[in-house]
């Protein structure tokens, strides 16, 4: 399946680094497009319709503003879309592509590790083989997973945005290490390093949280005083803010 990128922004390249692949892309003139193909193979085309015209799968990585715009560029001409626009929905889409098979995803920025989630929901015109293709192209990127269209917004508020709030707590824990004497470089290692095998071993305990803490946290220990002072701090308000900061804004 040949995929071509419509905009070549971070998560198309992302995506196309995850998937390792001579890829076909065309952008607004940013020069990504072009430098995605130098890296990884493939070309960078003159128009969004040549784009379309020879992709087996275009991927719509443009700006949301620009739906209607872009779908009379290549509606015609498309075989079949995935969308990675935030806030656009499969109705929105279908109305845009009328007559084709649209998939509605939102993956994260660690599918250029291959590491990524991409949450997926599908339009009417998708039937089960196309499904399965298209689902085994974004297993390739990490862990894919169908829901409904109306949970989109809601996976994004966890996964989407979910590098870049981790990021910030690895920030936050190194910052803290530093001020009792720990390097950057040594402190960043044991927190992302830690998070990482914390993540593995979630997995192993089917997602228990409770177990995995349980398992750390001895009665009135030092990590039972560390928790504490986190849930003092207010961690989960803070984070049920953030997600309704994301979802709820969706809403509006």
């Amino acid at each position: 399946m040949r995929v071509g990128l419509i905009g070549a922004g971070n998560m198309a390249r992302a995506m196309a680094r995850g998937w390792g692949d001579p890829v076909l892309a065309c952008d607004a003139g940013s020069g990504r497009a072009r430098a995605l193909a130098e890296e990884l193979g493939g070309e960078a085309l003159d128009s969004n319709a040549a784009v379309a015209e020879r992709a087996d799968l275009v991927v719509l990585c443009h700006k949301p503003a620009q739906l209607a715009a872009v779908a009379k560029e290549i509606a015609a001409k498309a075989k079949m879309i995935v969308s990675v626009l935030g806030g656009t929905s499969v109705a929105a889409l279908e109305e845009a592509y009328p007559a084709r098979p649209v998939f509605r995803a939102m993956p994260n920025t660690p599918v250029e590790v291959k590491r990524g989630v991409i949450s997926y929901a599908t339009g009417s015109l998708v039937t089960e083989e196309l499904e399965r293709e298209v689902h085994a192209l974004f297993e390739r990127l990490g862990t894919a997973l169908r829901v409904a269209d109306g949970l989109i917004d809601a996976t994004s508020a966890v996964s989407g945005v979910g590098p870049a709030y981790h990021a910030l707590l690895v920030e936050a824990q190194v910052d803290a290490a530093i001020r009792y004497g720990l390097s950057g470089a040594l402190a960043s290692r044991l927190v992302a390093e830690t998070m990482a095998g914390t993540a593995a071993l979630l997995a192993e305990r089917d997602y228990d949280t409770l177990a995995v803490r349980r398992e750390v946290a001895s009665p009135g220990g030092s990590t039972a005083r560390g928790l504490a002072a986190l849930e003092r701090g207010g961690i989960r308000t803070a984070f049920q803010d953030a997600f309704d900061a994301v979802a709820g804004w969706s809403r509006r």
